[in-house]
């Protein structure tokens, strides 16, 4: 029959341990080891079957075999200790939260975290890769530390794809239906006591959204669904999947996701304080923001300068093409009738996203992000300094150095990634409550010596044993689905061997990320792969997206690899990757490879993971790893510098692969003692535990962002509320009284244009600037200086000059004594910038006159 609605029938629970369903719908479970065991433990295979989802796991369990638990001694006390830490955990003492005992004035300040993706766990396959698994860590992280916060989505109901790798080789894709009464979510519950359903408008017509409600610890995640009634069929397909579709589907998704989220939120009779969008896909937000505040009284300019005081917007991708844009056309058939109630004109509206593109201006959603916050950052050093100079042309006249984009770089959730025997292992040597000190750098440098060699070497050992196990299980499935013979299926049977020396590959087949690069020299390969004195095996894993064809020709290059006859058994190719076979792969390979095209990785993290649980990574010198690279935690592949070729820099970065592994890796994994014990290697593992385990942890980010971001943002808020939106009403009408007159503004200079000074010697220059409608206080001057590389002045100072008077001529003076504080050649210059004590950057107008 066709199917009208499904429901799940739950066994009726025995009352002695019915606090299992509430257990379920937290994922609280999901990085509490001992939550998860109480379902496991009660049936393995079935657990295994329903991927560790314990709503799915109870509707499939059998009434007896609770009737047992409910019996059993050893079972009920470790569901009360289970229980009793849950309860604990969610109604903390206001003492035993970071943010509380940190900023107790604060608590009742909501944060908004816009994501178009969230990683929980496997069961909720609605993430493709890295900016979901950032994402569900974050929310993990700000509930650990009691952040007042809440993260809005989409609850995909189809998710990220299935992938299926067939006999040559091919990337298939399937879509696996999420029925929501089988995944710990619930219909979201506004203040009237009925289900919350929004709408937005599309083109000629309404689109309806359902609100669903999915606890992540403290915090709830909002999730977004259009799969419901009255929605047209292809309306209800609009949040089927994620990242599918043309450019329609997409700025379709991306409407309901920030115009859709702003309404849930207000739906839901949550205000927030401080806004935080998590890639440009949620930047619409931001306009219907500034819609709700055009509609109560503000003019734009007044809107946009209330919202972007407390909006903060990270980017994550390193090249323009990786961040969408949309036409003209389709912008103007989505809002033409939106841009009005903004008090706009069409160009006016155009205007605040424009981007020129090669196919022609387009509406950038990073722009629209960068232009409508006043906060923004990339995820790592290096991409924060990339960030800068990608969009440096927004603010033109600025250095790249001074383009207001900082930088936090990502990290993981400690708990959620830490394998059970590396879990144990720390608090046996380190702390029983190490969990508390994840970001103390003083706490791990202390006590990582306190591990014994050959124990972490034991811990290792069984991860690899964990992995080879899971390898064998997943390679015999996917053959079996071929339909292989027993003899076939067989080979797989002890393939990956825990005694050699395993690489791990794993992450989306992106061509920048060049999984291919050590196949670029076969020769120089099979040598290393079929020593028998030390044996070598790399495991790789990762999926392509659905339409990127270079990217699934790379999946199917190495398949072939694996099943041809002299890389059989040497190189694993692991289909489906997901966070279950991550969890394996980060704490069961030895060492963990990295090689994008650099400056093209963000920040990555899937290597923190593998540090965490003491693996080495080698790897290009790109996001995360330019920062946690020190020489003795693992090893750098090619040099710190960008090329001009890509296959100049590939046969260079290959070469330094090869080479690594040849004269250091190998040697060094197989130098072991007389019980087996590689001392050296040991050494490094430690090291990586030592340094990446604190420095890259999600606690420490989150402490980063609430502390650099969102209690500024938050504070700022206040003020706004209690001066009803005054300040920023004047700041608006500054900014459009300075653009008006910054076109008439000229800057004259008097000041040596050659010549030598001697350390501690000053040089007096003066300065005039003329401008109709501002005054001195309106202004900044600056003397910015700098040494000289190649006839290119890097400026790093940045004085401001002295205002002295004003002359007859209607000009304004301004004096200085530049007295450089080092040696060496240096150029200078005078520029002219807006000034104003609300600015949230001293460049934020983009307004720059140089002399």
């Amino acid at each position: 029959m066709k199917v009208y609605g499904r429901i799940t029938v739950f066994p009726i629970m025995p009352a002695r341990i019915n606090r299992l369903y509430e257990l379920a719908y937290n994922v609280w479970w999901s990085w509490h080891p001992e939550a998860r065991a109480l379902y496991s433990s009660l049936d393995p295979a079935l657990w295994e079957q329903v991927s560790h989802n314990p709503v799915h796991f109870l509707s499939q369990l059998q009434p007896q075999t609770l009737e047992r638990a409910a019996q059993d001694s050893e079972y009920l006390e470790r569901y009360d200790s289970v229980i009793r830490d849950f309860d604990h955990y969610i109604h903390p003492q206001p003492s035993e939260t970071w943010f509380s005992t940190t900023y107790p004035e604060l608590t009742n300040k909501t944060i908004a975290y816009f994501s178009a993706e969230f990683g929980l766990h496997e069961s909720l396959p609605i993430y493709s890769g890295g900016l979901g698994i950032l994402s569900g860590d974050h929310c993990k992280e700000a509930s650990d530390l009691g952040l007042p916060f809440v993260g809005v989505g989409f609850l995909y109901p189809q998710g990220y794809f299935t992938q299926q790798v067939n006999r040559s080789g091919i990337q298939e894709a399937s879509y696996d239906k999420l029925h929501f009464s089988e995944v710990p979510a619930v219909p979201a519950i506004g203040p009237d006591g009925n289900e919350v359903v929004i709408s937005v408008e599309l083109p000629g017509r309404r689109i309806y959204a359902k609100v669903w409600k999915l606890m992540v610890g403290r915090v709830p995640l909002y999730l977004m669904d259009t799969d419901i009634q009255p929605n047209a069929p292809a309306d209800r397909e609009l949040s089927a999947r994620l990242y599918g579709g043309d450019n329609e589907m997409r700025i379709s998704q991306e409407i309901v996701l920030g115009i859709g989220g702003v309404r849930a939120l207000r739906a839901l009779g949550i205000n927030p304080s401080a806004w935080h969008l998590n890639e440009g896909h949620a930047a619409f937000l931001s306009l219907e923001r500034c819609r709700e505040l055009v509609a109560a009284g503000l003019s734009f300019n007044e809107a946009r300068e209330v919202i972007k005081t407390n909006s903060l917007f990270t980017t994550h991708t390193p090249v323009p093409a990786g961040n969408d844009a949309f036409s003209f056309d389709l912008i103007d058939k989505y809002f033409n009738t939106y841009w009005g109630q903004l008090g706009l004109s069409r160009e006016q509206f155009l205007d605040i996203a424009r981007e020129d593109k090669s196919w022609g201006p387009s509406f950038g959603m990073t722009v629209l992000a960068l232009k409508l916050t006043g906060h923004h950052n990339g995820v790592s050093a290096l991409h924060g300094d990339v960030s800068r100079k990608m969009w440096q042309f927004l603010w033109p006249g600025l250095d790249k150095s001074e383009v207001p984009i900082g930088s936090i770089t990502n990290g993981i959730h400690t708990f959620s990634w830490i394998a059970p025997e590396l879990n144990e292992l720390y608090g046996r040597f380190l702390d029983p409550d190490w969990g508390k000190y994840v970001d103390d750098q003083a706490f791990w440098d202390s006590h990582i010596q306190n591990i014994p060699d050959r124990e972490l070497w034991k811990a290792h050992h069984q991860r690899k044993l964990a992995l080879a196990e899971y390898t064998t299980r997943r390679l015999q499935q996917q053959h079996l689905r071929l339909g292989e013979g027993d003899r076939q299926l067989a080979e797989f049977e002890g393939m990956l061997n825990p005694n050699a020396l395993i690489l791990g590959f794993a992450r989306r087949f992106a061509t920048y990320k060049r999984a291919t690069l050590i196949f670029r020299n076969l020769d120089r390969l099979r040598r290393i792969l079929n020593d028998p004195e030390r044996p070598v095996q790399i495991v790789f894993a990762g999926k392509a997206h659905p339409a990127d064809e270079p990217g699934k020709a790379l999946i199917e290059y190495i398949y072939k690899m694996s099943r041809s006859e002299e890389f059989k058994g040497k190189i694993i190719f692991l289909e489906n990757y997901d966070i279950d076979m991550a969890r394996y792969l980060v704490s069961g390979t030895d060492v963990w490879l990295n090689n994008p095209i650099r400056p093209y990785e963000a920040s990555g993290t899937s290597g923190q993971k593998a540090a965490l649980n003491g693996q080495p990574n080698c790897s290009i010198l790109d996001g995360w790893w330019a920062e946690g690279y020190n020489g003795k935690n693992g090893w750098a592949i090619g040099e710190e510098r960008d090329y001009h070729d890509q296959e100049a820099q590939a046969e260079d970065d290959s070469n330094s692969l090869y080479q690594i592994l040849e004269n250091e890796i190998i040697p060094t994994f197989f130098e072991q003692d007389s019980n087996g014990v590689p001392h050296q290697w040991m050494s490094y593992m430690k090291e990586a535990i030592r340094t990446c385990a604190p420095q890259f942890s999600m606690r420490r980010m989150v402490k980063d962002y609430t502390n650099t971001y969102y209690v500024p943002e938050i504070r700022h808020n206040i003020q706004i509320e209690e001066n009803h939106y005054e300040q920023e009403r004047q700041l608006a009408d500054w900014k459009e009284r300075v653009s008006r007159a910054w076109s008439s503004l000229e800057l004259y200079v008097d000041g040596r244009r050659e010549g030598q000074l001697s350390l501690g010697e000053s040089l007096d220059v003066h300065a005039w600037v003329r401008v109709n409608e501002l005054d001195p206080n309106d202004l900044r001057v600056e003397l910015v200086y700098g040494e000289t590389q190649e006839e290119v002045a890097i400026p790093t100072h940045a004085l401001p000059m002295q205002y002295v008077k004003s002359e007859n001529d209607g000009s304004y003076r301004y004096d200085i004594q530049l007295k450089p504080d080092e040696s060496g050649s240096i150029a200078y210059n005078i520029r002219v910038i807006p000034s104003h004590p609300s600015l949230t950057d001293k460049y934020e107008m983009g307004l720059i006159r140089w002399a």
